[in-house]
């Protein structure tokens, strides 16, 4: 099954790959920078909540003893099954702990719950004084920050002379109040479920999926539901922010996160101090919009990747000169699938819906591109699916012994949380034919995806995020014009709707999904001049 994925940061491929986006050329940006927001000096360490914090509206105020709670960050042990990762411990400099927080907002002196934090101090390096905590959400939503943040650090280290690096697993996610629905047999007999049913059985099947895995969520994970909405992260957030001690909240946002962001500076308008979005949700697309825009986004990202197999291997290229014939080689792969499963060198078999996941999240990073040839031409020519079923795994979380982490069943609770839409299969039935207009390969997953949530337990708070934000300060909105899971056009939408004067929109003309850890240069720099120099990026800044 395939659930509509909000700004998938392919997490399990950023440890596969040990990097997270597309590797592009650096370049320079077209504008000048501005002076920017007064960024907070070493002395917000000892910052407390104080009385001039904006409160979410209308909720009551946080008891003392949340927000006065002291950290006990001690060295981290390796993660668990539900956070996922490679199973050893991160080792120094990072440290763990955990933050309280109340399950609902509504009753903050009611039951609470333990989030998982991990970090990094501030190295110091270059003599500077220490800015405060830089919060990252890596995306999902569903992914853990506690493994993600250690594993890409590296493209993080200038920002860590000055920033403590901080991350967490929101609520719901890894062993943040864990949402936990199937176990790990019946995750697998879930995922062969053919997700893109052809006919009547198919689709009674898939919909008896649906049904028994929300069945599976409500039974274990019930009181939970309803609040890991991401309205309720961003109060995270704002505890995290205080008890952290910081005057104002840093905060890097990819993916998922920059909805997340959005959301936070919306209630939080006077709070934001720096911060990052990368890798755009579009704030104005519902569900079914967002699953349009996605199909187009990988179609667009696997022309670009035949383009360029093309022109590196010529005709050993598996999807030789690309373009229709390139698709064309594809879908037949992808039919052949539908029926025949190929074997690989477990006693796992790649299925079609597999096959469709592996391809999707090779094309999140460019340095996966080989590994896309690779997969490919082992389907196409040896008939053997090893390559792309491990492809597939890491994008779904599941490690060689077979145990998941709990990151789908983490995206689907936070999105039909978050989403008021339901759809059936007689709404997607007529869908289709747009959605296959759209992407030949992609375009019946995708529609298919937005079944997920019919029948959810928990009433979805709304339609779409709300993320207006008068009164912010400045917000950098990152936008790369081949990314596939979120479309370039979101960093423009989410720029416009946070308000003028608020987002400053940057691009990126390259490949993947997100900018910053691309490797481009000119990108780096305007962010990192952003956020160590409190200069604002000109809007319309373009880096290739």
């Amino acid at each position: 099954m395939h659930p509509v994925v909000r700004g998938a940061g392919a997490l399990g491929l950023a440890a596969l790959l040990a990097t997270a986006t597309a590797a592009c050329e650096s370049g320079s940006g077209t504008g000048a920078a501005t002076s920017g927001p007064s960024t907070d000096t070493a002395t917000s360490r000892t910052a407390t909540a104080s009385a001039t914090a904006s409160t979410s509206a209308g909720l009551p105020p946080l008891p003392a003893s949340l927000t006065g709670q002291q950290l006990d960050w001690q060295p981290c042990p390796a993660p668990s099954t539900a956070q996922g990762g490679d199973g050893s411990a991160p080792g120094a400099p990072w440290e763990c702990a955990t933050l309280k927080a109340p399950l609902d907002y509504g009753e903050p002196d009611g039951q609470t719950i333990d989030l998982a934090l991990i970090r990094a101090v501030a190295t110091g390096t270059g003599g500077q004084p220490r800015i405060g905590s830089l919060i990252y959400n890596f995306g999902g939503p569903g992914g853990s920050g506690v493994v993600t943040l250690p594993a890409l650090s590296k493209d993080y280290a200038d920002l860590n002379a000055r920033y403590d690096l901080v991350s967490f697993d929101p609520r719901g996610v890894g062993n943040s109040a864990t949402v936990r629905c199937l176990d790990d047999a019946a995750t697998d007999a879930s995922a062969a479920v053919d997700g893109t049913p052809d006919d009547q059985a198919e689709t009674t099947a898939l919909d008896a999926a649906n049904t028994g895995y929300t069945a599976a969520c409500e039974k274990n994970s019930g009181t939970v539901l309803p609040h890991v909405d991401t309205v309720s992260a961003a109060r995270d957030l704002d505890l995290m922010r205080q008890v952290l001690g910081d005057a104002k909240l840093h905060y890097f946002g990819i993916s998922y996160g920059t909805e997340l962001g959005g959301v936070y500076a919306h209630q939080y308008p006077g709070n934001v101090g720096h911060l990052v979005m990368d890798g755009v949700v579009d704030p104005t697309k519902d569900p079914e919009q967002s699953a349009l825009g996605q199909a187009k986004g990988f179609q667009l990202a696997l022309e670009n990747y035949m383009k360029a197999c093309s022109a590196q291997a010529g005709p050993s290229c598996p999807t030789g000169q690309g373009g229709d014939d390139g698709t064309r080689r594809i879908t037949d792969l992808l039919a052949s699938l539908d029926s025949a499963p190929l074997p690989t060198d477990g006693p796992r078999v790649l299925t079609q819906d597999l096959a469709v996941t592996g391809i999707a999240a090779a094309l999140y990073n460019q340095n996966s591109w080989n590994a896309l040839s690779v997969g490919l031409q082992e389907a196409m020519q040896n008939r053997t699916g090893t390559t792309l079923l491990a492809l597939a795994d890491a994008y779904s979380g599941r490690d060689q012994q077979g145990h998941y982490s709990n990151q789908s069943a983490a995206n689907r609770a936070i999105s039909c949380a978050d989403d008021r839409s339901r759809y059936t299969a007689t709404d997607v039935q007529a869908l289709l034919p747009t959605f296959r207009q759209a992407s030949p390969v992609f375009g019946d997953f995708t529609a298919w995806g937005l079944t997920s949530c019919n029948g959810w337990p928990v009433q979805g708070s709304a339609d779409l995020p709300e993320v207006s934000a008068p009164g912010s300060a400045p917000i950098v909105v990152i936008g790369n014009t081949g990314d596939p899971a979120t479309p370039y056009e979101g960093a423009g939408a989410m720029a416009r709707q946070l308000g003028a004067g608020v987002g400053v929109q940057v691009t990126l003309q390259g490949q993947g999904h997100g900018g910053y850890d691309s490797g481009n240069a000119c990108l780096k720099q305007a962010v990192d001049q952003y956020l160590l120099a409190d200069r604002v990026p000109a809007e319309g800044t373009t880096c290739t």
